[in-house]
Order: C-alpha cells, then sequence, then structure tokens
C-alpha cells in the first residue's frame, strides 16, 4: 500500500476515490517517562522516551489507517495528514487522515 501525503502519486493515476479513512492511536505515559523528560528537558537534552512513544503512536495510526484502506479495496492512501494532540495531562494522541484511492498499476 502507498500513504502519501501528497494528492496524487506521479504516474499512477486514481482509478476510483474509496473516501476518507483514518487511524487513530492515544498513548498514556507513565510516571516513570515522565519524571525522566522533565529531568531531560532542564538539563537541555532530547527526551528519548517521549520520541518513543510518539514514534509508536505515529506507527499505530498509519497502520490502522492503511487496515482501514485496505477494507474498501484501496491500494493507497494520498493526501495524508498527521495531527498531534495532548490528552489530559499525560495523554498522547496522533490522528492520521487521509483519501483511501485505487491507483493504476505501473
Amino acid at each position: 500500500m502507498i500513504v502519501t501525503t501528497t494528492p496524487t502519486v506521479e504516474g499512477r493515476p486514481v482509478t476510483t476515490y474509496h473516501g476518507i479513512v483514518v487511524g487513530e492511536a492515544i498513548m498514556g505515559a507513565n510516571i516513570v517517562r515522565d519524571l525522566f523528560a522533565k529531568v531531560t528537558d532542564i538539563v537541555g537534552g532530547r527526551s528519548g522516551a517521549y520520541e518513543s512513544k510518539l514514534q509508536d503512536a505515529r506507527d499505530t495510526a498509519l497502520r490502522e489507517l492503511e487496515e482501514r484502506a485496505l477494507k474498501l479495496g484501496a491500494n493507497a492512501v494520498v493526501g495524508v495528514d498527521l495531527d498531534y494532540e495532548i490528552v489530559g495531562q499525560s495523554m498522547l494522541m496522533v490522528s492520521a487522515s487521509g483519501t483511501a484511492v485505487t491507483i493504476a498499476e505501473m
């Protein structure tokens, strides 16, 4: 499955539009990671714990997006947009949305 932020896939015209698909992931960060991240932020480093959590959430949202597109019969998702939100005090939400399409085979 091709997943792209661009509105089209170069050289592969869209033959069918299946509709908008969305994948979401909400991840909680535990208190040890929160404490470590605050210490890291104070001393000016990067927070590996949060970067890892963010990567996991993004991967989950994109995987869910692909699964939903496949169920519609699509072989690509175009115009993908990733959004990040903080939910409550320690929850991270990543949302991926795009248009499920069938593109011509090469």
